[in-house]
């Protein structure tokens, strides 16, 4: 296990792409002009990228390349482009969060090894397999998984599993982040987030900085990861300068080949990043108060300029790694040099023979100078030369030498393009629904939520965890067909949530709302029928129609549309929009109502974070068996969109989510929007009007 441990690195510029290939990456990571989840980042230019392409394939060095943000519809035909660009390089692999172009890319690029962002947010047996059965390579584990959670999905399917250890640690789940787009218009699913979670968000009791985790460590656990299944070690930091990688990087490398970090190397890690030193929480289960931290002034002053002078020295020069055989010898009155590498490349150079009665060099003398590749990154493991020794100079021997290294080097950089079918897009008007008024699902955390007004929607979702009887009695009373909403997050609780669903379907109710790819994977499993929710990010017509053909019944379109790119959504899946209710910022399974002396409080009721404007963000934890799945951070003010019918007449439905309103506000939502008036609260129009970069 341990020589099947991959170390990948970040790049966001090319002197980190070094750093991190000579201090000992096996992998890097790294993303072009657009389409990336670091926008900020330096990036490649398409010259760079072929380049970095040649550079790494050269050195034995796996090169992958992020195309990992959620796509409209307008900028797929590019995206496509900019991925057929890099089956020509080729690249190892394409990183990609967008369920729209995943398929677009199976179909197009079918040999393309894909792997699937942490950004999908994969943390379930279940959907981890999906994707495998779908034809993907690789999946990025969210960060929030604990190590028994890891070795579970490890038994589910033979998919490689990539982890992060080491680097920032956001306080949501990746994939599930809205804060950013909707305070800023900068979406993180976009790769413009502005972490603005940095800044002062305050907890009852908490330090004011109550949604900023420290860094995240597990370099230590290295070899524990490795056993747990991962085959790939990720380093977090494409925006962090390369002394930076270069140190983790190493870190790593001692941690997975010695298994221990030198302590210097390790304390000079902490100098040059951190955030009030790191944390393991996630890993070994112990959330809470001791997970946060912020970016404090020790931190910064550490890393001084001796700290980042002794780092560059990690990646001073070549990293001697590519196992080479060169094989001396004569034919007629020449020299002739074989090298060749484990894969079976070869390069044959040839040198005159000295004239005359010249002594020969010996053949001891002969290896030495064959063994002197330093400079470059071969290392020799085997050598040969004639017993009697060759008539050759010392200094025509290492011309001889350097040119088959050379002429070897350039083999390895070559590789054959992936092959890639360029073909056209069809999209497929979607059918105007032709309602009068605009067709309801109502989402209540429960029955006691429900008011009378309720009884005029289409559907009502209610809780996975709502008793069966009172599920029945909602029935008896004539109310509206009933969908049942799987969690959000499932940490380790996808067979306690399979059991529920096969009680409830039992009892005739059949239909469930997903949020992520596991929710999906659960539903085709046990033949109940889907709905996607906002979390599925959908947010152009290939990924409704993947979803479609994964069986949903209907689903729910990302907030992150404006009205018109709503509008302009193809394909025959009914699809919806959210009407009204506080938009979820953050899907977290640290709650930030725990750091605080006591630690979890176990609310009763919705807590609230308030930020430097004194604005009041609410807080309600969802719960499965009495342990906390997930804490959602909810907007300041609802959204409100009642009175833009005319803004969605191409939404099948309209979804009204009530979290912290009681039945009489729920009603007073409901009847305003019946009777087309006023809603009567503060209230934003969301991203429908001004979208996100």
């Amino acid at each position: 296990m341990m020589e099947q441990l991959e170390v990948l690195a970040p790049a966001g510029g090319w002197e980190s792409l070094e750093a991190a290939v000579f201090a000992g990456a096996d992998a890097v990571y790294l993303g072009g002009p657009a389409f990336g989840a670091r926008a900020n980042a330096k990036n490649f230019t398409r010259e760079e990228l072929a380049r970095a392409a040649a550079f790494c394939h050269g050195r034995g060095v796996r090169l992958h390349v992020t195309v990992n943000t959620l796509l409209k519809d307008q900028e797929l035909p590019q995206a496509l482009e900019f991925v057929a660009f890099l089956c020509s390089l080729p690249v190892d692999a394409v990183l990609v969060q967008d369920m729209g172009l995943f398929s677009l890319l199976r179909q197009r690029a079918p040999g393309l090894p894909l792997h699937c962002s942490t950004q999908m947010s994969l943390r379930t047996p279940a959907g981890v397999r999906l994707l495998w059965e779908l034809g993907a390579r690789r999946a990025v584990l969210a960060r929030e998984m604990s190590l028994s959670e890891m070795e579970e999905v490890r038994g589910a399917c033979p998919i490689e599993l990539e982890a992060f250890v080491h680097g920032a640690l956001c306080m949501c789940v990746s994939g599930q982040c809205y804060l950013s787009a909707m305070l800023g218009g900068r979406s993180g699913n976009r790769g413009m987030c502005a972490q603005p979670c940095r800044l002062p968000f305050a907890a009852p009791g908490g330090t004011g900085h109550d949604l900023s985790l420290k860094d995240l460590s597990l370099l230590e656990e290295a070899r524990q990861l490795g056993a747990a299944g991962i085959c790939s070690l990720k380093i977090e930091g494409r925006m962090k300068r390369p002394e930076y990688v270069a140190a983790a990087v190493s870190a790593c490398r001692h941690a997975v080949d010695q298994g221990a970090i030198p302590a210097q190397l390790a304390q000079d890690l902490e100098a040059v990043f951190s955030r009030s030193g790191f944390t393991k929480g996630y890993l070994t289960g112990k959330r809470g108060a001791a997970m946060f931290g912020v970016r404090r002034k020790e931190d910064v002053t550490q890393a001084t300029e001796k700290v980042f002078a002794q780092l560059r020295g990690l990646y001073r020069g070549e990293r001697q790694r590519v196992a080479i055989a060169l094989e001396l010898g004569e034919e007629g009155d020449q020299a002739v040099l074989l090298a060749r590498d484990r894969e079976g490349r070869e390069a044959k150079v040839r040198a005159p023979l000295e004239a005359g009665d010249r002594p020969s060099l010996p053949q001891e003398r002969c290896l030495q100078q064959l063994h002197k590749t330093g400079g470059t990154p071969f290392l020799v493991e085997a050598a040969a030369a004639p017993a009697e020794g060759i008539r050759l100079a010392v200094s025509a021997l290492n011309a001889l030498r350097r040119e088959a290294l050379l002429a070897l080097l350039a083999q390895r950089e070559r590789r054959e393009p992936v092959p890639f079918a360029a073909k056209a897009m069809d999209t497929v008007p979607h059918p105007r629904p032709g309602w009068e008024r605009l067709p309801v699902r109502a989402c209540f955390r429960g029955p006691d939520q429900m008011p009378p007004q309720a009884r005029r929607c289409r559907e009502i979702a209610l809780p996975l965890t709502t008793p069966v009887k009172d599920l029945e009695r909602l029935g008896e009373e004539g109310w509206p067909p009933i969908l049942l909403e799987l969690p959000r997050a499932m940490f380790g609780a996808e067979e306690r949530i399979r059991g529920l669903m096969e009680e409830r379907m039992a009892g005739g109710f059949l239909d469930f709302t997903c949020g992520n790819l596991g929710a999906v994977a659960l539903c085709r499993e046990l033949g109940a029928r889907a709905h996607g929710t906002f979390s599925l990010n959908i947010a152009n017509t290939p990924a409704l129609g993947f979803f479609q053909e994964l069986g949903l019944k209907s689903a729910e379109c990302s907030f992150e549309l404006t009205g018109r790119e709503l509008e302009a959504l193809g394909g025959s899946l009914p699809r919806g929009a959210m009407v009204y209710g506080r938009q979820a910022l953050m899907l977290t399974r640290n709650c930030p109502l725990a750091n605080s002396p006591k630690g979890c409080l176990g609310c009763k009721s919705p807590g609230c974070l308030t930020d430097r404007k004194r604005k009041r963000f609410p807080v309600v934890c969802a719960r499965l068996d009495g342990e906390l799945l997930a804490a959602e951070l909810l907007n300041s003010v609802p959204l409100w969109l009642g009175d833009r019918e005319d803004r969605l007449g191409n939404m099948d439905f309209g979804v009204f989510r009530f979290t912290v309103e009681n039945p009489v506000e729920s009603g007073q939502v409901l009847e305003a929007f019946f009777r087309q008036e006023p809603l009567g609260c503060d209230y934003t129009r969301g991203l429908f009007q001004r979208g996100v970069e």
